[in-house]
Formats: structure tokens, sequence, C-alpha cells
């Protein structure tokens, strides 16, 4: 151990991890760093699993149930780098705020979730667990992994992702659907000796239209929802009429809305809109799936569905957390509320069934985006009650 935990550090590591680059598949050089700067702080048994999580421990003094304290690697890709204000790997501390793709989601909260683990040794009552993940922007693969596997059992799940200070209880899962429409390929000059794919796209996307419509609302989370997002053609030619369109959608399910269903309702209503008697342009409605391959060499198939969960507001680990961290105006506890977006809680407390909340500084609206930046007074402010918060939760689990 030669560094002792601290805000100023926490963010002068934060820096380090946004200047390096660590896209899905590629967080090699990013998870190096995090392991040395967990060894240096003394964080204990610090090892990578075999798909590249970076887990480690501080060990509690009293045998009460572990929490575990979880970011993740991975960042999305930076797009085109004029539209910057700062640039995306600079790491500049300007007027207040850290800029750079992963300020906020989430190398930021990561910093500071690993340093608040090492100023918890010789304070907490039970292990701090730390493991940061692989593959979260792709589905989750890392968590996935790390649940199954079973190497470590926390008690009680707190995620880095952005809250802006409050409490968040859970989430919509993310699901990737593709419809493919098949037809006749051909050359462009003749059309008539063609079946073009693409005249099934208005009506395939009426009926998702007409589905997403037809979604229940949860009272805290909102309807399910289903976004067509991108359109594909094969052969990819602008001469040739496509035999293959693939449409794909984002769709964002609340808990006990099951894609398997979904994709089957989806199906049927596309089949009643088709032509009769046109067999060669056909419909099919499926689970987007791809070939994972992480910077160990572990490779996967997998199924892009992250699934959702939603702990009560009133339930006892969510009014803890609450109390612990409060308001910054000190006018009661923290506000609990979804996030909009899904995360590593959907295998861990959506599949796993341990509790899941988040606690992180940030704005959710900067997340993904060419003005991603964290507010240094909020990450203060966050550090400041992250110790409070993990031994509130232990207190509660005991």
């Amino acid at each position: 151990m030669n560094l002792t935990p601290s805000f100023d550090d926490a963010i002068a590591f934060a820096r380090d991890l946004i200047r390096i680059p660590s896209p899905s598949g590629a967080e090699g050089d990013v998870a190096r760093r995090v392991m040395d700067e967990m060894t240096a702080l003394g964080i204990e048994d610090v090892r990578r699993d075999e798909v590249g999580n970076v887990i480690g421990k501080v060990a509690g003094t009293a045998g009460a149930p572990p929490v575990l304290l979880c970011s993740h690697l991975d960042v999305v890709g930076v797009g085109e780098l004029s539209g910057w204000e700062h640039p995306p790997f600079s790491a500049e501390v300007t007027d207040g705020f850290l800029h750079g793709r992963g300020a906020m989601d989430i190398k930021g909260p990561l910093a500071l979730q690993t340093h608040a683990a090492a100023a918890l040794r010789g304070r907490a009552p039970g292990d701090v667990l730390v493991a940061h993940t692989v593959y979260e922007e792709r589905g989750g693969w890392g968590m996935h992994h790390l649940m199954e596997s079973g190497e470590i059992r926390p008690s009680a799940v707190v995620l880095g992702e952005s809250t802006g200070g409050d409490i968040a209880l859970g989430h919509r899962g993310r699901t990737e659907i593709e419809v493919i429409l098949h037809g006749r390929a051909g050359h462009a000059s003749a059309p008539r000796e063609a079946r073009n794919a693409l005249g099934l796209l208005p009506e395939a996307i009426r009926a998702v239209e007409e589905l997403a419509g037809a979604q229940e609302a949860d009272e805290i989370l909102g309807p399910s929802t289903l976004v067509p997002t991108e359109v594909t053609t094969l052969p990819q030619s602008r001469n040739v009429i496509p035999d293959r369109v693939v449409l794909a959608l984002d769709c964002r399910l609340v808990p006990g809305v099951e894609p398997e269903g979904l994709i089957a309702e989806l199906q049927e209503r596309i089949d009643r809109r088709r032509r009769p008697n046109d067999q060669e342009l056909r419909v099919e409605v499926r689970l987007s799936e791809t070939e994972l391959a992480s910077y160990t060499g572990k490779v996967a198939r997998w199924r892009f569905h992250t699934p959702g969960f939603l702990l009560s507001p009133d339930d006892p680990l969510i009014r803890a957390a609450a109390s612990a961290v409060g308001r910054r105006d000190g006018s009661g506890p923290a506000r609990a509320r979804p996030w909009s977006f899904a995360t590593d809680g959907g295998w861990s407390c959506g599949v796993h069934g341990i509790p899941s909340l988040g606690f992180a500084p940030g704005d959710e609206a900067h997340a993904h985006t060419n003005r991603e930046r964290l507010s240094l007074d909020d990450a203060r402010w966050c550090w400041e009650r992250y110790p409070d918060l993990v031994l509130a939760l232990q207190a509660e689990l005991s």
C-alpha cells in the first residue's frame, strides 16, 4: 500500500482512465490501470477473471454481510471528433467540470468507488467488494459472467451509474430485436424481375408502432417502449434491389415483459399485414445475437437482452440508503427513483435477486454525448457520502 484514498487522488485516477480508450472488448489497458490503483490503495486479492472483470476486496472487521461497489470498464464510441468542445480523451478540468468520454459514464464514478472502498478499511463491519466489469455497454456480459460464476457473493450491490446524487432503485430492461424482411434480389434496372424486401418495411414499422402503443405502463417505470433505430439492406449497393432488410428495434421492457412473448406478438401482427399468396416476401422476427470476444481471449455467443429490475421505494435497503445519503439541501432523505437507461443491475438483481441500487454523481443527459462531463462539486459531495451509504447498507443487512 503506497496510496492514501482521497478525493483529489480519485479525480487524478479518473483522468488517467479517461485518457485510455476502452471500447467494449478492448478494456485491457484500462483494466491494468485499475488493478494498479487498487493494489496501490491496499485493496486485497486484486485479480481479473476469465472475461476481464477486475475484482478486489477490503476485508470487513466483524463478519457483516458484504456489499459490492460496481462500475464498468468500457465506454461507448466518441463519434465525430470535431463535435467535441473538449477532446474526448484529454480529461480536461475546466470551469469545475471533468470533461471527456467516461467522465460520468463511468470512469469518474469508478474512481470514486475504488477510493471509497479503500477508505472503508478498518471501518466497515463487512467486506467491501469491488468489481469493475467489461461489456456493460453491450448488454452486460461481464456482470452476467460475474454472477453466474459465483466468484463473489455480495448481499447488496451499489452501481456507479449516474444518479445525480439520488438513489436509483431499478430500470426497464433493454432488448435488441431484429425484424428480417426477405425478398428476391435483382438489378435495379429490372425491378419486375425482383421482389424488393424494402416493400415490407412500411408494414413492419406500422406493426411496431401498433405494438408499442399497446404496452401497459408500470407505475414507477412507465411503459415498455419499442423504437426502430436502424435499417440495413443486403446487398448494400445502390444499383441492386435488396433481398434482405434488417430493421433493428431498441426495446425497453418493464419487469414481467419477456422478449420471447414480445417477439411472438410482433411476428403475429406483421404476418396479419402481409400480402397474401406472396411466399417470396416474408418476415422473420428474432432476438439480436452476435459473437463477443473479451480482451482476455474469451469468446461467447451473446443475445442482446438485459433484464430490468425494480426495488420498492419502501424496501428497507432503499430507505436506509436514502437516509444515509440525504439531500444536498439537508431537507431529508435522498430522492429514490429509477434510471431511464439499463445497467448491470439487470443481472445482479433482475436475474440473481441480489438487491441492487445506484448512487453516483453525474447528469444522465450528458451520457453518451459529445458534451460528457462530471461536476467536481457533485463528485465531491457523493464521495463524502459513500462511507455512510455502505455502512448503512451493511447495518440494514445484518
